[in-house]
C-alpha cells in the first residue's frame, strides 16, 4: 500500500518569514486522515527567510529531526545547548519531560529543512540535543541511516532517538536506485527533496511525499537526480 502525498497536496501556512507544507495535521491544518503514521507524528517542509526563526518555545515527549535541505539553522535551548546544522547535516532533540528551545536561520539566505516528530517508546525521561555531519557524498548511490533508535545503527554513527524508528537519506543520479527491506507492520514515509524518483513504481515529483505499509521491499528508481529522506516507524 502506498499513498502518495503531492506537495500540493499538503497543508500550508505562508508568512513574510515561513513558508511551511504539512505532511501531517499541524497547527492550522487538520486532516482526519492525516493525523500520523504510526509512530510519525509531523513532516513539515519548511523555508525559513535570513535573519529569522522560531523564538523559544516548548516542547516534552516528542523526538524531534531536523534535516537541513539547504542553508543552515542555528539551535539554542535550556539545556545549554547551542549549534549550527548544515544543508545535508542532521540534529535531535529528544524532548522528554520538556525542554524549551528555539531555532534561527541567521544566514543572508533562505535555509531549507525537514522537521521530523515521532512519538517516543517511553513519556519522559532527561531531554537530549546533538547533531552530525552527514556528507552527501557518503550516501551517493546508497541510502544511509541517519537517525535511529537500534544500538548497531547508533554504533556505525546514527544519532540516537528514543523509538524503534530510523531516518535514512540517499542521493540517487538519474537511473540509480536503491532497495530497502521494510518488516511486517513497520510504516514507512518517503519525501523527496529534491528530483524525481518511483517507489515500487509509483512516481513522485519533488517534495512530493509518500505513506508505506504492507510493502516487503521498497524499490526507489530515480528519473532525475534525486535527494530521498526516509523514515521506517512502528
Amino acid at each position: 500500500m502506498i499513498e502518495k502525498r503531492s506537495f500540493d497536496s499538503l497543508g500550508r501556512f505562508d508568512a513574510d518569514w515561513l513558508a511551511a507544507r504539512y505532511h501531517f495535521s499541524f497547527s492550522g491544518y487538520h486532516d482526519p486522515a492525516r493525523i500520523h503514521w504510526g509512530a510519525l507524528r509531523v513532516w513539515n517542509d519548511d523555508t525559513i527567510q535570513p535573519k529569522t526563526g522560531f523564538p523559544p518555545h516548548p516542547h516534552s515527549d516528542m523526538e524531534i529531526i531536523t534535516y537541513v535541505r539547504s542553508g543552515a539553522i542555528t539551535h539554542q535551548d535550556s539545556m545549554g545547548n547551542k549549534g549550527r546544522t548544515e544543508a545535508g547535516d542532521v540534529q535531535v532533540m529528544s524532548a522528554g519531560a520538556g525542554v524549551t528551545h528555539a531555532e534561527y536561520n541567521l544566514e543572508d539566505e533562505a535555509t531549507t529543512l525537514y522537521q521530523i516528530w515521532i512519538i517516543p517508546k517511553e513519556r519522559g525521561g532527561k531531554p537530549y540535543w546533538g547533531a552530525a555531519k552527514f556528507p552527501k557524498e557518503d550516501r551517493a548511490g546508497s541510502l544511509v541511516t541517519l537517525a535511529s533508535g537500534f544500538a548497531d545503527d547508533q554504533e556505525r554513527g546514527a544519532l540516537p532517538i528514543r523509538q524503534d524508528a530510523r531516518l535514512l537519506a540517499a542521493t540517487l543520479n538519474k537511473g540509480q536506485g536503491a532497495t530497502y527491506a521494510l518488516a511486517a507492520g513497520r510504516h514507512a514515509y518517503v519525501a523527496l527533496a529534491k528530483g524525481s524518483a518511483s517507489v515500487n513504481g509509483v512516481p513522485l515529483g519533488p517534495r512530493d511525499g509518500a505513506a508505506i505499509r504492507d510493502e516487503p521491499e521498497l524499490r526507489i528508481e530515480a528519473s532525475s537526480d534525486a535527494e530521498i529522506v526516509l523514515v521506517d516507524a512502528p
